[in-house]
């Protein structure tokens, strides 16, 4: 049975060495990652699933973003990684389903993420061709999600980093 708990600052290490071997060292020089430095993931919507062991087996993680010239609120999803080993077993599917009703509940609107559509489609997610993501990225990759039916009327614009966010706070409202 897979549990799903609050990420805590103890898992990091487990967290990163299960991005790395879901994603490669490379990950880091992804364009989403350039949207994260130096900035911090929401802790509400920080979350890892361990199996009747207690094993690490999956994460997921949100993280602010700014969009268009109004500068609007938003999330950014991922990474959200699944141990290899435990891949079809719906754990990411977990994972994304519980933060996702989290942060409705949390007051957040829109969730931005760069992915495969055929995948995240399952969960509600679009292709936009109105959101300008920071390259190098593959536009038909960039995916939303309005958690309430006016946020799509913010994908207008440029994706930016949300400098100065305190996850002690919701920036979502």
């Amino acid at each position: 049975m897979i549990r799903l708990e609050g990420e805590r600052p103890e898992d990091m290490w487990e967290i990163e060495a299960l991005l790395d071997t879901a994603f490669g060292v490379g990950r880091l020089a992804l364009a989403s990652y350039n949207l994260r430095h130096d900035v911090s993931p929401i802790r509400e919507l920080a979350f890892v699933a361990r199996d009747e062991s207690g094993q690490l087996v999956g994460a997921i993680r949100f993280w602010p973003i700014l969009i268009g010239i109004s500068r609007q609120p938003a999330l950014l999803l991922g990474p959200v990684a699944v141990h290899p080993t435990r891949q079809g077993e719906g754990i990411g599917s977990m994972l994304i389903r519980c933060s996702l009703a989290k942060a409705a509940d949390l007051g957040w609107k829109l969730v931005l993420l760069v992915g495969d559509a055929s995948y995240y489609s399952r969960f509600g997610f679009s292709r936009t061709s109105h959101t300008i993501f920071p390259q190098p990225v593959d536009p038909a990759r960039v995916l939303y999600l309005a958690l309430v039916p006016e946020a799509a009327s913010m994908l207008d614009g440029e994706v930016i980093r949300h400098p100065g966010f305190s996850s002690d706070s919701t920036d979502g409202d």
